[in-house]
């Protein structure tokens, strides 16, 4: 059985960008899709980037235990794993990629030990801050919380078994992939 893999790292480190890389450049690697209770961004899709939903939904989600980690990221809306697909997956032995946060591979390492942890460093703070600025997708208020949750994200790096430095993505991406490959 593939053994899963969790990437994490703070916020505007280019987590999905690197999985979306990934996703195109290894189409068998099943990356899991994320509920949120956000709204999407700008391009974003439905049941493709995330599964947009309720709170309401969300809290039956939690209820039902349907969720296999899930966390309140910034302060503000709640994200969460699906626990089904990721099982179903893992059982037909195929390599699996979560892209959550930090909140969230904390809880998926108290239910999933034996999975590998990958957290995704920006080359710099500066890099970081010039990468979540750049995106402007968020509010002033709403950057000042995210770099706040970054700080203690970064500081959070020696929890997990990998680390990749996300300053050039192929290299990134073949860092990635190399983990998806040996963790099987």
């Amino acid at each position: 059985m593939s053994r899963l893999v969790v990437l994490a790292g703070p916020t505007a480190v280019g987590k999905g960008t690197v999985v979306r890389a990934l996703k195109k450049a290894r189409p068998e690697i099943w990356v899991s899709v994320s509920a949120t209770t956000r709204a999407p961004r700008p391009g974003e899709v439905d049941g493709e980037d995330y599964f947009f939903v309720t709170p309401e939904e969300f809290d039956r989600m939690i209820d039902d235990r349907e969720l296999l980690e899930w966390a309140t990221v910034h302060g503000t809306h709640r994200y969460g794993t699906p626990r089904r697909p990721v099982e179903e997956r893992l059982a037909d032995d195929v390599p699996c990629v979560l892209e959550i946060d930090l909140q969230g591979a904390r809880q998926v390492r108290a239910s999933m030990p034996e999975a590998l942890f990958v957290f995704l460093q920006p080359p710099s703070w500066d890099e970081l801050v010039r990468r979540l600025v750049g995106r402007g997708t968020e509010t002033e208020e709403e950057r000042e919380r995210r770099l706040r949750t970054a700080r203690e994200e970064l500081a959070s790096a020696s929890e997990f078994d990998e680390e990749l430095v996300n300053d050039d993505l192929d290299t990134a991406v073949a860092g990635l992939a190399a983990l998806v490959d040996a963790a099987r």
